[in-house]
C-alpha cells in the first residue's frame, strides 16, 4: 500500500482541526400506518434500506457488518433493539483477566496483570461480541462515570470488574447504576471515597469531599440547574443558577465516611485495606459505622438530622434517592448520551424528549436506561434525513470506535486468539486507550470547544476534538496505514484478509461502493468516490503470464489501499 507523506498527513491535520468545523448529517428513515372502515389495518412495516440501517448501526454498534445490515432490514429498528437488550453480556472480562493471568503463570510465576490484559478482552468484544449495543452504551457509560488505568492505584482486576458492572447496568435502572458506581472499589480508589474518615473536630481532619463533588458534576446533575430541554435556567440578571454549592459538597462528603474495602471479618484494620481480602478490588465496598459521621447533613435542599447511631446505608440511601431524583439527572443523561451515540449538538426538543423518557418510561419508571437508550436511537432526530443532513449535525468518531469501526468492517480475526493490543494512548497512535482517560473529566470534555474555529462562532460544540491536533492526526493515519497493511498488536496479532473486497476488486466502483457501505452508512460524496476509484484504478491488475499470486497481490493492495483512502478522509472521521 502506498506511503502516506508527511506533506499529506499535515494537509490532513490542517483540514481535520480546521475545515471539520461543522459535523454534518446524513440519512435516517421513516414510516407510514394506514386504518379504514371498522377494521383498522395493521402498521405498514417500515422499509429500511441499506444506508439506513448501516446509519442506526453506526450509532447502536462499534461497527457496521454485512450481516447486521441484513438482519436489521429484515426486523426494525425496535425489534432489533429489544433482541439486543435481550442478550447477556458478552463473556466477562474480569474471567478474561483471571484466566490470562493463569495462562502467563504457566511461564512466569510471578507474573502480574497489566492494563493489557482489560485492552484484549476490550477490542475482542469491541469486534466480535454479538451484544455490540451493550458493548457500545457500556463504552460511553465508562466515560461518563470516569475511572482509569492511568491511575498506578486502580487494579486491573478491579477495572476490569468495573467494566463488567457498567456492562450489567447498561440497560437497567440509572438508581442501580448509580449505587454500584459509588459502591465500587476502584471508584473509591479513583476518586479517593474508599477509607474515606468522618470529619474529627481535634485533629481537623475533614471527610474528603473528590467522589462527593465529581459525582453531582459529571455523572448526574452537572454545574448548572437545568430546564428539562437542557438549557441553563437564568437568574435575573441572566447568569446559569448553579446546582450546589460547597456546603452541598462538604456535606455530602459526610454521608460517603465509612466505606471501605469488602471483608467477611470487617475490623479497623481491613477498614484501612490491611488484610485484604482476596477479592477486594472487585466486591462491592462495605460500610464501616464507626468511621461513618453522626453529624448533621444537609445538601440538595435535604437535611439528614445529627444522631448518636451511625446509619451509613441509610444515609447513602438518601443521598443517591436525592441525587437519582434531582431534576438535572434527565436532561444531563440525556445530553450526554446523545453525544456519546448519535450528535454532538443535539436540539433542546430532541434533549427534552429523552430526558422526558428518563422521568417516565411510559409505565411510571424513572431511570430506566433501556428506555432511554431506545428514546436516544429511534428519535426522529436521530433517525431522520432531512434533520441529520444539517451542516450543524453530527459528531467526531474517537479514535476507538474508528479501529473498532474496522475490525468489524473487515471481519478481523486474532491469530493468537486474544486480542493483543497494547495501549493505543500515545499521540502517535491513537491518543486514547479504553479505561485509560487522563482524568477523571474523560478524554475530551462534553462541552469542548475547538479555539480559533466556526464552531465557537457558531456556540457549537465538538467534544472530541480535544483529542485532536496535527501530532494525533498524523499517529492515527500512521497507525491505521500500518494496521490495514499488516495487522495491529503483538506481532499483528489482528488483521483481516479483506476476503470480500479482494473478491470485487477488479471493479473500483463496486470496491468504492462497499466502502460507502461499511463505513460510512451510504453517504459517500462523489468528489471522495472519484478521487478513490481513481487512486485504486491507478493499482494495476497484471495479466499475460502474470502469476495468480501475482494478481492477488495487486487486488489486496487495491483492496487495502480504499480502506485507508475512506478511513483517512475528514467524510469518514465525520459520524452523521
Amino acid at each position: 500500500m502506498p506511503k502516506t507523506s508527511r506533506r499529506g498527513l499535515l494537509a490532513f491535520a490542517a483540514a481535520l482541526t480546521l475545515g471539520l468545523a461543522a459535523c454534518g448529517g446524513g440519512g435516517g428513515g421513516g414510516g407510514s400506518s394506514g386504518g379504514g372502515g371498522t377494521t383498522p389495518t395493521p402498521p405498514a412495516r417500515i422499509v429500511i434500506s441499506d444506508a439506513e440501517a448501516a446509519r442506526f448501526l453506526t450509532q447502536a454498534t462499534f461497527g457496521v457488518t454485512d450481516a447486521d445490515i441484513t438482519a436489521l432490514k429484515a426486523s426494525s429498528y425496535s425489534d432489533w433493539l429489544t433482541q439486543q437488550m435481550a442478550l447477556a453480556p458478552s463473556a466477562s472480562h474480569q474471567t478474561h483477566a483471571e484466566t490470562r493471568l493463569a495462562q502467563l503463570k504457566t511461564t512466569n510465576p510471578t507474573a502480574t496483570l497489566s492494563a493489557n490484559q482489560f485492552y484484549e478482552s476490550f477490542w475482542a468484544q469491541a469486534a466480535t461480541g454479538p451484544d455490540q449495543l451493550r458493548q457500545r452504551v457500556k463504552f460511553a457509560l465508562s466515560q461518563i462515570f470516569v475511572i482509569s488505568l492511568n491511575d498506578a492505584n486502580v487494579d486491573v482486576r478491579g477495572a476490569t470488574s468495573y467494566y463488567d458492572m457498567l456492562g450489567a447496568n447498561a440497560f437497567g435502572n440509572f438508581r442501580t447504576l448509580l449505587e454500584n458506581v459509588t459502591l465500587h472499589p476502584m471508584m473509591g480508589v479513583y476518586l479517593t471515597s474508599i477509607a474515606n474518615q468522618k470529619e474529627d473536630a481535634t485533629t481537623g481532619r475533614h471527610p474528603d469531599e473528590n467522589y462527593a463533588r465529581e459525582v453531582m458534576q459529571l455523572m448526574s446533575i452537572g454545574l448548572f440547574t437545568l430546564n428539562p430541554d437542557g438549557t441553563y435556567k437564568l437568574d435575573s440578571a441572566g447568569n446559569p443558577i448553579p446546582s450546589y454549592t460547597a456546603e452541598d459538597i462538604s456535606n455530602l462528603a459526610k454521608v460517603f465516611t465509612g466505606m471501605s474495602w469488602y471483608s467477611t471479618a470487617p475490623s479497623n484494620s481491613t477498614f484501612f485495606g490491611g488484610s485484604r481480602n482476596a477479592d477486594a478490588t472487585v466486591r462491592p465496598m462495605i460500610l464501616y459505622s464507626n468511621y461513618h459521621s453522626i453529624s448533621a447533613k444537609t445538601f440538595l435542599g435535604v437535611t439528614i438530622p445529627a444522631t448518636t447511631t451511625p446509619d451509613p446505608a441509610g444515609d447513602l440511601k438518601i443521598a443517591l434517592d436525592t441525587i437519582f431524583n434531582h431534576p438535572n439527572v434527565g436532561p444531563f443523561m440525556a445530553r450526554r448520551l446523545i453525544q456519546q451515540l448519535v450528535t454532538s449538538n443535539p436540539s433542546t426538543a430532541y434533549v427534552g424528549r429523552v430526558a422526558s423518557v428518563f422521568n417516565n418510561n411510559g409505565t411510571g419508571t424513572r431511570g430506566d436506561m433501556a428506555a432511554v437508550v431506545r428514546a436516544v436511537l429511534t428519535d426522529a432526530e436521530a433517525r431522520d434525513a432531512t434533520t441529520a443532513s444539517g451542516p450543524t449535525y453530527g459528531k467526531l468518531r474517537e479514535p476507538i470506535v474508528r479501529m473498532a469501526n474496522w475490525m468489524r468492517a473487515f471481519n478481523v480475526t486474532s491469530t493468537s486468539g486474544n486480542f493483543l493490543l497494547t495501549s493505543t494512548s500515545a499521540s502517535t497512535s491513537l491518543s486514547q486507550s479504553p479505561l485509560a482517560s487522563p482524568s477523571v473529566f474523560n478524554f475530551y470534555r462534553p462541552g469542548y470547544v475547538p479555539p480559533n474555529t466556526r464552531l465557537g462562532t457558531q456556540n457549537l460544540t465538538a467534544p472530541e476534538f480535544q483529542i485532536v491536533d496535527e501530532v494525533t492526526v498524523a499517529g492515527y493515519l500512521n497507525t491505521m496505514q500500518t494496521t490495514i497493511n499488516s495487522g495491529i498488536g503483538t506481532g499483528s496479532d489482528v488483521k483481516s484478509t479483506y476476503a470480500s473486497e479482494v473478491a470485487i476488486a477488479d471493479d473500483p466502483s463496486a470496491l468504492v461502493e462497499r466502502m460507502n457501505r461499511l463505513l460510512m452508512s451510504g453517504q459517500m460524496s462523489a468528489t471522495l468516490k472519484a478521487k478513490i476509484v481513481e487512486a485504486v484504478t491507478g493499482v494495476s491488475i497484471p495479466g499475460g503470464t502474470a502469476t495468480q499470486a501475482q494478481i492477488d497481490a495487486a487486488k489486496l493492495n487495491r483492496a487495502k489501499l480504499a480502506v485507508f483512502m475512506t478511513m483517512a478522509s475528514p467524510d469518514y472521521l465525520t459520524q452523521r
